[in-house]
């Protein structure tokens, strides 16, 4: 059993990340440290003015090959590796001039960065490490005896220790800093995996990981009694993981959650064309409009449903400007997420102390490739995402009559909206605006009179017959199984469907659409949604 307490004496240092370093370095070169180092780290520290060793200096060899070998020696994994105390290991030792290490500051080469930015192939390859994770790994297996540090962050960590402890480490904090060291090579193998698999265009490779650091702990998951934390993915996509909180008190799980769906559904909107608001409540958008403006895009889309709004989240597809969010303070809110905002709009904000405001300065690309994971017992499904969406000379025109040119606007529109709502679908909407959404009904036919309900209620608020369903246009995330979802649509005054099509009773459902005069389109795409 390894002592509790155990002294540091000697350190080697290789980093990429320069940040912090010499502050750790010269603490620990008060505290009577023998620094070991390589190149650019090496240099770094001398030019601090440290006294800094060469690695080649313990294995009596210069690094070679263009760098990819110079602590791959026993010198150095042996100095990691011995145990303490035990016989044969101290011997060895003995025999072969190996010194022992007590601590290994070491991060990775950027991979994920030289990945994000684009660099060729072979560049790529060449920020694989190779050393430093055998190094950190051999490090974090004999945490009876030495410390790993792979994070900036445990630097201050470390010396609080020594300081506590009289120059050493306890072993609770030595497994710690093992732990975290295992999962860091973990995550910087499965990244190279998922980029080397993606080169190849394997889709469905035979081993799969998931992972990234911490973003933030929670305060609790979906419910007080669930513990949650939210991770970073290696995925460069503008959105609730890459966005900067300017205001407001601590995002929760079903925040972020929320904030996620809203942000994704606005950047189906092409911000050079149109401003445009979504407000999600519950994961589900409960109204969307476009307009030339934010703030009256933000009216309209509050308009289709105000009374699920309340404690809403609002994602705008153009940066944040002063009317918008004026107009944004007068009800409850909890979350506003937006490519970018002005100083106006950051004052105004800034007077309700509980309202979140996320700046991301981009929007995510709703046409993007990507990966979406869900778990379930014992495992984990994984797709790629549903980045197609409608498009006007997309769509296939199977009833009688063509639809207008403001109708296919408007069918366009409906169908984005219904590809970011919960299956079944039903959007009903009219210039540019949802007047009516049904979410996440068993059956077709209960969504599509269920989004006409909270039609007639928006309009008993508003006064405002212009937010009825006569006249609007209705999307349909999937297909109809029958004619009687069609028959709620007819009745609720609809001009003009979009859906996917597919059913064996498609027949039966454009005769009735023929039969009613409504224009019709198939899109031969089901955006499901569970």
């Amino acid at each position: 059993m390894a002592d509790d307490l155990v002294a540091l004496r000697r350190a080697i240092l290789s980093v990429s990340d320069k940040n912090g370093l010499l502050a750790l370095a010269l603490g620990l070169s008060q505290r009577g440290v023998e620094l070991v180092s390589t190149g650019g780290t090496r240099r770094a520290l001398i030019e601090g003015g440290l006294s800094v060793a060469d690695v080649s200096d313990l294995t009596g060899m210069a690094e070679m090959m263009d760098g990819r070998v110079k602590t791959l020696h026993p010198a150095i994994h042996g100095g990691l590796l011995a145990r303490r105390g035990q016989a044969t290991h101290e011997a060895a030792m003995v025999d072969h001039g190996i010194r022992p290490i007590d601590l290994a500051v070491i991060d990775l080469y950027p991979f994920e960065a030289t990945l994000a930015r684009g660099a060729a192939y072979d560049d790529i390859v060449e920020n694989i490490y190779i050393g430093g994770p055998a190094m950190i790994r051999a490090a974090a297996k004999n945490h009876d005896h030495v410390v790993v540090l792979t994070d900036i962050e445990d630097y201050q960590a470390l010396l609080v220790q020594m300081d506590a402890h009289h120059g050493r480490t306890s072993l609770v904090f030595r497994k710690e800093m093992a732990a975290k060291a295992f999962a860091r090579t973990a995550h910087y193998d499965a990244r190279i995996g998922e980029w080397m698999h993606a080169a190849l265009g394997v889709t469905e490779p035979s081993r799969r990981v998931f992972g990234g650091p911490l973003i933030q702990k929670l305060r609790y998951g979906e419910n007080p009694h669930q513990q949650a934390g939210f991770y970073r993915t290696g995925e460069v996509r503008a959105g609730v993981a890459s966005a900067i909180q300017l205001h407001g008190k601590e995002l929760s799980y079903n925040n972020l959650n929320d904030t996620d769906a809203a942000f994704e559904c606005v950047a189906e909107f092409d911000a050079a064309s149109t401003a445009a608001i979504v407000i999600v409540k519950h994961a589900n958008p409960c109204g969307v409009a476009q307009g030339a403006t934010l703030a009256e895009a933000y009216q309209r889309a509050l308009a289709c449903d105000p009374v699920s709004a309340f404690g809403g989240i609002i994602a705008a597809n153009r940066p944040l400007d002063g009317a918008a969010a004026s107009a944004m303070i007068k009800i409850f809110t909890e979350v506003i997420i937006a490519p970018g905002a002005d100083e106006e709009a950051r004052r105004i904000i800034a007077t309700r102390k509980d309202l979140r405001l996320l700046i991301t300065d981009a929007l995510p690309d709703p046409a993007a490739a990507g990966t979406s994971f869900k778990s379930v017992a014992g495992g984990m499904l994984v797709q790629t995402r549903d980045h197609l969406s409608a498009q006007a000379d997309g769509l296939k025109v199977v009833t009688r009559r063509a639809p207008t040119t403001s109708e296919t606007i408007d069918l366009v529109f409906a169908a984005r909206v219904a590809k970011h709502v919960k299956s079944n679908a039903i959007v009903y909407a009219k210039d540019g605006a949802t007047v009516g959404i049904g979410a996440g009904q068993m059956s077709r036919v209960d969504s599509a009179l269920s989004a006409v309900r909270k039609a007639r209620d928006a309009v008993s608020a508003a006064r405002d017959e212009a937010l009825s369903t006569r006249g609007s246009v209705a999307a349909s995330d999937a297909f109809f199984p029958f004619a009687d979802g069609l028959d709620v649509l007819i009745q609720a005054g609809v001009t003009a469907v979009i859906q996917p099509g597919g059913s064996i009773r498609d027949k039966d459902v454009i005769a009735a659409a023929d039969a009613a005069g409504l224009a019709m389109v198939f899109t031969g795409t089901r955006h499901f949604r569970h």
